[in-house]
């Protein structure tokens, strides 16, 4: 898909195939043009800010909050069940991230997948969705809420989706690792990521 980076909140240098989020009005040039830097200079990942806070509904019809998460490492991706480029991608890898984790996942780290496209996933196509890669639902929520919550939390990861006349949803793909405190550490454009690159960040977070 093509990404389109209008209404993007924040963005910021690029490590690797990661950005790290700096000042929002600088996003697009920041991203595209920031130089890479190599992982070894880096023996932690840098804090960008506090997670935006959010309450959804997840694929069992059930609440939950940022909040409730406070004490695990997370990756929160933004995704909807009918996309059919970026958004298999992304689970899957997310799914595969899953097994190599071993048992720190769902005891130690867990994952979050907020649609946009709210109007079109239930928790019911949530939970088809979820059973269709493979998630174990004790370490992965998949989440919907209303149209206004899911703009408020997309706008505020620094993301973006538009849902077009025709039905078509158009939006940034972008996956945020927040840590045990609720920091936002690190963020994924796009799907080319490393499957290995992520799983280590994740595993630098958990050893923190």
């Amino acid at each position: 898909m093509t990404v389109r980076w209008r209404g993007v909140a924040a963005a910021g240098r690029i490590v690797g195939r990661r950005v790290v989020t700096v000042d929002g009005r600088r996003a697009f040039l920041a991203a595209l043009f920031a130089p890479t830097l190599a992982r070894a200079g880096q023996p932690r990942l840098p804090v960008i800010g506090p997670a935006p806070a959010f309450t959804l509904i997840d694929q069992a019809g059930r609440t939950l909050s940022l909040a409730d998460l406070r004490g695990k490492v997370l990756a929160i991706s933004f995704v909807f069940t009918t996309c059919s480029d970026s958004c298999p991608i992304v689970t899957a890898k997310m799914a595969e991230i899953q097994r190599r984790l071993g048992t720190d996942f769902g005891r130690r780290v867990h994952f979050v997948s907020i649609s946009v496209d709210p109007l079109t996933d239930t928790p019911e196509r949530l939970r088809a969705y979820a059973a269709k890669f493979g998630a174990d639902l004790l370490g992965w929520s998949f989440l919907t809420g209303t149209p206004a919550q899911i703009d408020d939390v997309v706008r505020r990861f620094g993301a973006y989706a538009r849902r077009a006349d025709n039905g078509a949803v158009d939006h940034l793909t972008l996956t945020s690792l927040v840590d045990a405190g609720g920091r936002l550490r690190v963020q994924y454009l796009g799907y080319r990521f490393q499957v290995g690159e992520m799983l280590a960040d994740l595993q630098a977070l958990l050893g923190e």
